[in-house]
């Protein structure tokens, strides 16, 4: 072996033991706090059939309170995560995340439509900057090469969110009803969100705001990782505001995006209610099934981000999951009573939804700059959040109306085989890795 060959083999170990160093002392906190974050999200769809019973609420009702968290998240989007760059990530992460937690646990005070909806909305402005902070945060960490498995680490969150949710949430329901005189929603909603209040404190405590503010990195590893991000920032075409709202790239971006949330939304909100519709009567056993398609998520989630990083190819890992993604839900639209194939369709669904989270953000790095991805990522987060909001509420509104989802979940599934075909038209020189 050549004297070159030698070195670029030592300085590849060298990046390897750094990186891996950084996602051991990163990850473990940041993924328990998304996983708290997404199963705030879920345990709604959960709670729907105990407490609209309780409080009254028709599915349209239900759909536009679950689907208000998402016009908040659109609009203090970008806000949060210029304060994020402001503030630092550690005291505005951990901000954000005392709030959501104290806003989470007060849902099981809820007794009217208006409370739900405050509540809700509330709760959207709350963890609206937490995503695409961390998100940004993580960003400033690894290269574009290393990304895919990181961010798929970290959003394997939201699948495993399902598996542990799903399980949980269906027990509590069952188990603790009316123990001590709440309703088994309530135990819910204090059982799932009170902890995060401890989690924001401890992201106080224990998340460093940059590389260089640690002790656990050499001089030497910090200097490679300054010069490995420092590299692709010279290749990135979009360097201000204005050029954000200018690029028709990012526009591109938002609609694919937009695909995105309404399949990660369509099973987060609806996916318990589509089971329990296929004739699964028990609170228990509709959170184990809806485990099920998550659990399929999580392993094809994280063997999706390691091919697109090995390949060093973007597009078609986005492409490919989305397209699932549309397959799943219109095959769980086709027969709504026949839990073989609504479960089917969900798993296929799931393992769909679930990889195109992560590999969608591995693409607008590619074109933000360093200065303009707090805003960037944010703004396509947000408009992201109006397919989050639409996905709830257009199956409840079509229940309501046709006393069937059917229509409705076809409907999602073509919007989402369009996005999956933009994809096609980002440009792979830009998006694929060096």
């Amino acid at each position: 072996m050549s004297t070159a060959n030698t070195a670029e083999h030592a300085a590849l170990a060298q990046h390897d033991s750094t990186h891996s160093k950084i996602t051991w002392r990163l990850m473990p906190l940041l993924l328990i706090c998304y996983l708290f974050a997404h199963l705030d999200r879920i345990n709604i769809g959960f709670a729907k059939m105990q407490m609209s019973s309780d409080l009254h609420f028709s599915d349209t009702v239900y759909g536009f309170g679950a689907g208000l968290f998402f016009i908040a998240y659109a609009l203090f989007g970008v806000p949060s995560n210029i304060a994020l760059d402001r503030v630092g990530p550690r005291r505005w992460i951990a901000t954000l995340m005392v709030v959501w937690g104290t806003l989470s646990t007060s849902m099981l005070w809820v007794e009217s439509a208006s409370g739900f909806y405050v509540l809700r909305f509330l709760l959207g402005v709350a963890e609206a900057g937490f995503f695409p902070g961390i998100l940004v945060y993580l960003n400033r960490w690894y290269p574009a090469r290393r990304r895919g498995q990181i961010t798929a680490l970290f959003a394997i969150a939201v699948p495993m969110a399902g598996v542990v949710g799903g399980p949980l949430s269906g027990g509590i329901l069952e188990l603790f009803h009316d123990a001590a005189g709440l309703r088994g929603w309530q135990w819910m909603f204090l059982i799932e969100g009170a902890p995060v209040i401890l989690l924001g404190l401890v992201v106080l405590k224990c998340l460093p705001d940059s590389f260089d503010s640690v002790n656990w990195l050499s001089s030497e590893e910090k200097l490679q990782l300054r010069e490995q991000l420092n590299q692709e920032e010279q290749r990135k075409s979009i360097t201000s505001f204005g050029g954000i709202l200018r690029d028709s790239q990012v526009w591109l971006l938002v609609a694919v995006y937009f695909a995105v949330m309404l399949a990660v939304n369509t099973l987060a909100f609806w996916m318990p209610t589509l089971i329990h519709g296929a004739g699964i009567g028990s609170d228990g056993r509709v959170g184990l099934l809806s485990a099920v398609p998550y659990l399929a998520g999580c392993l094809f989630m994280i063997a999706c981000g390691r091919s697109s990083d090995r390949q060093r190819e973007r597009r078609w890992h986005l492409c490919v999951p989305l397209l699932m993604s549309a397959l799943g839900i219109a095959i769980a639209g086709l027969s709504p009573g026949n839990p073989v194939m609504v479960l089917g369709g969900l798993i296929i669904a799931g393992m769909g939804a679930s990889a195109a989270l992560p590999m969608f953000w591995q693409l607008p790095p590619a074109f933000l700059s360093n200065t303009t991805q707090a805003a960037g990522i944010a703004l396509i987060s947000s408009f992201g959040s109006i397919a989050a909001f639409l996905a709830p509420y257009l199956i409840g509104w079509m229940r309501d109306t046709t006393q069937s989802a059917s229509l409705a979940l076809f409907v999602l599934a073509l919007f989402i085989t369009l996005g999956g075909l933009l994809v096609l038209r980002t440009k792979a020189a830009i998006v694929n890795p060096q």
